[in-house]
């Protein structure tokens, strides 16, 4: 405990933390000022080792396995923000730095091994039981973020305008043909077969295109929404209008060029692509060790840095970036209370360990885009210059319209 107590007084400065070793010996670290309360008790002696040479995995499997808990009212999230707000200084300890540069090329490398598996790494996540999902998410099933008019939106209302945002972005008319990369549970395509849009959508989970299906034939749309099992690497055709809602992060490093070269393929000369992905503000990294391993295996997010070579290389033009900020911020704060609202009808969906795991990736996701360097970007691509209007007045125009359409319709029901 020596060295992580060492470690831990170097790091920890704001807030306060409480530790109970695998011995009962009790330790504190920080000032008690601008930072959260956070009670911790470890149960395993290893745990201290293995906290220095690999603290975030560590930390997440330790709270995972129950050898490392929470006490006197320290939640999941006040454990998480207090490293967020305690970010280890540079040269903190050698060893760790030289295992942590080791893991980062390593995960590299890793993950650009990975692509070849992506089919199999989306239907790790996106397979598990749609209960797990009903539990947490809105009605719709949008599991991306949502756009957030003001933070007191509704989740619902949160993510029906997101939907709005995309839709006034494609600028849809009757019977154009839409390519949708990366389906989900079919809210946006139904949405855009409700526009008059006649929508093709690939999906490589069997679990998500069942329930897409059923509820697009309950909502009278089968014939201008269909949903095809298969990679978008294997699929061909030409569209007005592409769209990729939560995909490009399953992409994988070193794939971009085969993504966006996909993109550039599909669209008709004067159509042009949504593309809506997480991202990250600073240079290109690597995904937590937890988050890979658990949770997203493959996955990735990329830096602008990445995106932009890419599209550079094969010409293709940007015609409009937005950066949504904090809008995952919220969404995932909402995400996470519902979780814990349900938290008893999870654990009998799963498990108790399931239930910290996943308690662990929300509340981890949710302080990264707070106080880390997570966002969401959108970029609209075309083959032409010319193909967006030049002025992108005509976004807050059709969004205009479709809020007042909405409004219309419930006065009406």
């Amino acid at each position: 405990m020596r060295m992580l107590a060492s470690l831990l007084k170097s790091c920890v400065k704001r807030g306060r933390l409480r530790i109970v070793d695998a011995n009962g010996k009790q330790h504190e670290f920080g000032s008690g000022y601008d930072g959260p309360e956070v009670f911790i008790r470890f149960h395993d002696p290893k745990l201290h080792w293995k906290l220095v040479l690999h603290p975030e995995l560590a930390a997440a499997e330790a709270y995972m396995d129950g050898t490392l808990t929470l006490e006197e009212g320290t939640t999941c999230l006040d454990f998480i923000d207090l490293f967020f707000v305690n970010p280890a200084p540079e040269g903190l300890y050698p060893l760790q730095e030289q295992i942590t540069r080791v893991w980062n090329k390593l995960s590299r490398f890793h993950e650009k091994a990975l692509v070849s598996k992506t089919k199999r790494h989306v239907q790790h996540h996106y397979d598990l039981s749609t209960d797990l999902y009903r539990l947490f998410l809105d009605e719709g099933l949008n599991y991306s973020c949502a756009y957030y008019n003001s933070p007191e939106d509704t989740l619902e209302e949160a993510q029906a305008a997101k939907l709005d945002h995309l839709l006034a972005k494609l600028n849809i008319e009757p019977d154009m043909r839409i390519l949708e990369i990366g389906g989900g549970w079919g809210s946006l395509a139904m949405h855009m077969g409700r526009a008059g849009a006649d929508v093709t959508s690939l999906n490589v989970s069997g679990e998500q295109i069942a329930i897409a299906e059923q509820r697009v034939a309950s909502a009278g749309l089968d014939r201008k929404v269909r949903f095809v099992k298969q990679d978008y690497r294997e699929f061909t055709g030409k569209f007005d209008r592409i769209v990729s809602v939560g995909m490009m992060e399953h992409v994988g490093v070193g794939n971009y060029d085969g993504y966006f070269g996909k993109v550039r393929d599909c669209l008709k000369p004067d159509g042009y692509a949504v593309i809506h992905s997480i991202g990250r503000m600073a240079p290109p990294g690597t995904t937590g060790p937890f988050i890979l391993k658990y949770i997203f295996p493959g996955g990735y997010c990329p830096a602008l840095s990445e995106v932009m070579q890419s599209i550079e290389r094969l010409g293709l033009w940007v015609c409009d970036t937005e950066i949504l900020r904090l809008h995952y911020y919220y969404t995932l704060k909402a995400w996470r209370e519902r979780f814990e609202a349900n938290r008893d009808k999870i654990a009998e969906l799963y498990d108790e360990r399931f239930c910290r795991m996943w308690e662990f990736y929300l509340c981890a996701c949710e302080i990264s885009f707070l106080h880390g360097n997570n966002m969401v970007f959108q970029l609209m691509l075309s083959l032409e210059r010319d193909a967006v209007p030049i002025v992108r007045d005509f976004i807050v125009d059709n969004e205009k319209d479709l809020r007042e359409k909405a409004s219309k319709i419930r006065k009406t029901a």
